[in-house]
């Protein structure tokens, strides 16, 4: 586009546009760099792509497969985004990749603790994980991930 503009002079000249607003992607960046450790993201609540990363630690089993379910459902009804990791891989590796991604906070369903009616929960950012029973888990994670 060849633009033009006289000046109060009466010099013609050039139109120069430059646009300096902040677009998602740089955003996102910026967020990334300054919310980050050695093990990968650490998403602060509000913008997180998913609140909560239900890991399911036995996919074959269907306690396991139903509790995460049930889980997911719960935590959906309370408009908390969740995603269910039942991948057929190693317990490491479910831990590392939701380390990685960053969800604000992992729930781990497995056969022993589910025999005593618990699951365990970590929170990325203070990195600190509890077990407790299934039913203070909508609690819980409400208070940790909303207090912020």
């Amino acid at each position: 586009m060849k633009a033009s503009i006289s000046g109060s002079d009466g010099k013609i000249s050039d139109v120069f546009m430059g646009s300096y607003g902040i677009g998602v992607s740089r955003l996102v960046a910026a967020i990334i760099e300054t919310s980050n450790d050695e093990k990968g993201i650490i998403w602060p609540t509000s913008v997180a792509p998913f609140l909560v990363n239900i890991i399911n630690l036995k996919n074959k089993d269907d306690n396991c497969k139903n509790k995460c379910l049930e889980i997911h459902n719960n935590l959906a009804k309370n408009d908390i985004e969740s995603i269910i990791d039942d991948r057929d891989e190693s317990a490491g590796k479910k831990f590392s990749d939701s380390d990685l991604i960053g969800f604000p906070a992992t729930i781990i369903v497995g056969p022993r603790e589910l025999e005593n009616g618990n699951v365990e929960i970590r929170f990325r950012k203070e990195g600190s994980n509890q077990i407790l029973p299934y039913s203070n888990v909508l609690k819980i994670i409400k208070n940790k991930l909303f207090e912020e």
